[in-house]
């Protein structure tokens, strides 16, 4: 289960947005067309050719007026709701060396809605033949030794990425280090994603996803149940 893991130190974030430029290169995936919505952050949201997004909040916090940035992608659970209800090893599965958690092309094949209301961080998008994409850990890289993208591209140490006791150990001595300026800091589900971020303020003034609102694992759960009990619901149905 160790596998790979991503630490994400927002409070080192200039919003560069290079890790997304680098993600867009590397996965060979079109600009989109935007319009001007009175904010720094485009596009507006992730899509089926955007896994990276460096989201912009402009908020007051203690008065003072803040820009809080936050990397935004795919957390790559370690146990993944999406995966769990795709009930398809085919469509949607987790390499067993690095555990990133893969969608394949036939994601178009299952029930992609399901798939997409279980994830609690908001992040599988669909192209229009129903096909699922996000962010895939640039596993072919990490496969051949090489960094992610976005990792390799940030310039001010805001990304990391390696073994997973490892990059645990790094966020959290981290953590102790930003705490003593920042006493509200905190590292994001960090028990259940290999993607874990540190945030200096009230994760909601990040990113309404920012954390799962019921943890991974409850709602893998929940998903199981369900599943397990449609077959009892249709038959119910039928009588």
């Amino acid at each position: 289960m160790p596998g790979k893991s991503f630490f994400i130190d927002t409070s080192l974030c200039t919003a560069c947005k290079g890790c997304q430029v680098a993600c867009k290169q590397w996965h060979d995936l079109p600009a989109e067309k935007t319009v001007n919505r009175g904010t720094y952050q485009n596009p507006a949201d992730l899509s089926f050719v955007t896994y990276k997004l460096v989201r912009f909040n402009e908020t007051v916090v203690d008065g003072k007026l803040k820009w809080l940035f936050f990397p935004d992608q795919c957390r790559h659970c370690l146990e993944p709701p999406c995966e769990m209800t795709a009930e398809d090893p085919g469509a949607i599965f987790r390499d067993p060396a690095t555990g990133a958690v893969l969608f394949t092309a036939y994601s178009k094949d299952i029930d992609t809605q399901e798939v997409i209301e279980a994830c609690p961080y908001n992040i599988p998008r669909t192209a229009r033949d129903g096909t699922l994409a996000k962010c895939d850990m640039c596993n072919d890289r990490v496969r051949n030794g090489l960094l992610p993208a976005c990792v390799k591209t940030c310039p001010t140490g805001a990304m990391n990425f390696g073994d997973r006791d490892e990059i645990l150990v790094m966020a959290k001595n981290r953590l102790a280090t930003v705490k003593k300026t920042c006493p509200k800091a905190k590292l994001l589900d960090p028990d259940d994603v290999r993607v874990i971020y540190l945030v200096t303020e009230d994760p909601m003034l990040y990113h309404s996803f920012a954390v799962a609102s019921n943890s991974a694992f409850d709602i893998s759960r929940k998903v199981a149940l369900n599943k397990l009990l449609r077959p009892l619901t249709r038959l119910t149905a039928g009588l």
